[in-house]
């Protein structure tokens, strides 16, 4: 049942930020990188972890420095589309990017 109440609030989120995004597409891609989300996966940890202090601080941590290869990835998909790139481009690029990041990001944490 928590995974099911899980995936119905992600959804929520998802199509809400994307029905704003036909009206209000900045307010879209701030609906998209909100903190909501990341609150959510920190509510679900901490019940799944029964609020386990050094969990909670590895997830925090994460998050926090989990930001950069995010920024990296909006960054490049920015300068993609300024360059007028197709999608599949502009997602290959930004996920490239964004992975290289992400492995960085993960042997720095450890």
């Amino acid at each position: 049942m928590q995974i099911l109440i899980k995936i119905i609030i992600s959804l929520i989120v998802i199509v809400a930020a994307t029905e704003i995004g036909k009206r209000v597409p900045s307010a879209a891609g701030l609906i998209g990188v909100m903190p909501l989300t990341g609150a959510l996966v920190l509510v679900w940890v901490y019940l799944e972890n029964k609020g386990d202090p050094q969990t909670m601080q590895d997830f925090a941590k994460g998050a926090l420095w989990g930001m950069l290869p995010s920024i990296l990835f909006f960054l490049v998909a920015l300068v993609c589309f300024k360059k007028h790139l197709s999608l599949p481009v502009v997602l290959i690029s930004s996920f490239g990017v964004w992975l290289g990041a992400a492995i960085v990001h993960q042997w720095l944490l450890k």
